[in-house]
């Protein structure tokens, strides 16, 4: 019989570390989607400035034009800041001190030695132990979430500022005919 309990508290711990793995991946692609959408800012906006020589001479006072224009660099810069702002560390504090945030570990448990036998000592409680892990879990996820939605406007300002520069360019060219 203690042998399924062990069995049983071995399978919660590799379930929760398995969920905590999860989510710090989670962190991970987000901040892997940001950096991609900025590269493709970075191509994007070579190519704009090595076409704005020809662009630029043929620029007129077209109200229409600027507006466009504006209403891109706007989409651009607002895509650009959500990016970044999913680089930003997001670190949330507002809960009780856990064993397994790196910063409570070095400010709320004492010096090393305190730390090491309070670490023992609530990793032998299983109670105690799958609080803190479950706390974390939460916390991770609550992490993971502000990222993510980072992440999704910053495409759904690149996917409006695309049809924007796409109605730009063809605009340009209609106006260039005619």
């Amino acid at each position: 019989m203690n042998n399924q309990k062990n069995k049983h508290t071995d399978d919660l711990i590799d379930h929760y570390w398995g969920t905590i793995s999860y989510l710090t991946s989670l962190i991970k692609a987000s901040e892997l989607k940001a950096g991609l959408i900025l590269s493709f800012y970075g191509i994007l906006l070579n190519f704009i400035y090595q076409g704005t020589s020809n662009f630029l001479d043929k620029l007129s006072n077209d109200t229409l034009l600027f507006i466009l224009i504006g209403s891109w660099a706007i989409c651009t810069v607002a895509s650009i800041f959500f990016c970044v702002r999913c680089f930003i560390p997001k670190i949330e504090g507002k809960f009780s001190k856990n064993m397994f945030f790196f910063k409570d570990i070095i400010s709320k448990f004492g010096d090393i030695k305190e730390f090491s036998k309070t670490f023992l000592t609530l990793s032998k409680d299983e109670d105690s132990l799958f609080e803190q892990l479950g706390e974390q879990i939460f916390i991770i996820s609550k992490i993971s979430d502000w990222k993510f939605r980072n992440v999704k406007r910053a495409i759904s300002f690149l996917a409006i500022g695309l049809v924007i520069l796409f109605i730009t360019g063809l605009y340009h060219v209609i106006f260039l005919l005619t």
